[in-house]
């Protein structure tokens, strides 16, 4: 059994927003494999289903991104999975738009959603794939840049990243993170330039 959760808030005032593009993420995993994403369980949004011939359950917390802990670690108690077997999707400003990271563990890196998971499972030990969203301009407040939404031109690039971080959750299924980093690490973005 392995757990693919992507990270948003749940309010309709949110879709589309650079936060959520966690949710985003499984939307477009939900529509590649039929796996509807509507059953209210584990404060949460889930769907059952199977991915490359495994089980997986599909999760949009609904808790909001800062608590999104809370979720996942009733997930995790419920199907009895190690934090190894649980892959999280969210947004990271480190990246520019188009480009995503996968990561088999590590820190929080400053996203409070990752923070709460972190504390709820006791564990930094968890498969992730970040995807960029840009960073956000010096005058802007963070908040109200992750809030916002996409421009037309990272539009194009975002509904890319989307299909690339498809791709590397179905890596992380057949239990091959390793593969996926190879795959989606090594591009650059421009500040590593």
């Amino acid at each position: 059994m392995k757990i693919i959760a992507g990270l948003g808030n749940p309010d309709k005032e949110y879709i589309g927003t650079r936060h959520n593009i966690g949710f985003d993420a499984i939307t477009a995993i939900s529509d590649k494999t039929g796996i509807s994403v509507n059953e209210k369980k584990f404060k949460a949004l889930i769907g059952k289903g199977t991915i490359c011939g495994e089980k997986v359950i599909l999760m949009k917390p609904q808790t909001y991104m800062n608590l999104s802990g809370e979720a996942i670690i009733e997930a995790v108690n419920f199907f009895k999975v190690d934090p190894s077997d649980v892959c999280i999707i969210y947004d990271d400003v480190n990246l520019d738009p188009g480009f995503i990271r996968v990561r088999e563990k590590g820190s929080a890196g400053g996203h409070n959603g990752i923070k709460n998971i972190i504390l709820h499972l006791g564990s930094e030990n968890f498969p992730r794939i970040r995807i960029g969203v840009g960073e956000k301009p010096k005058e802007w407040d963070l908040k109200d840049y992750v809030l916002g939404h996409f421009s037309k031109d990272d539009e194009v690039l975002i509904r890319a990243a989307l299909q690339d971080a498809v791709t590397a959750a179905e890596l992380f299924v057949v239990d091959d993170v390793a593969k996926a980093m190879n795959t989606f690490n090594r591009k650059k973005t421009k500040s590593d330039e």
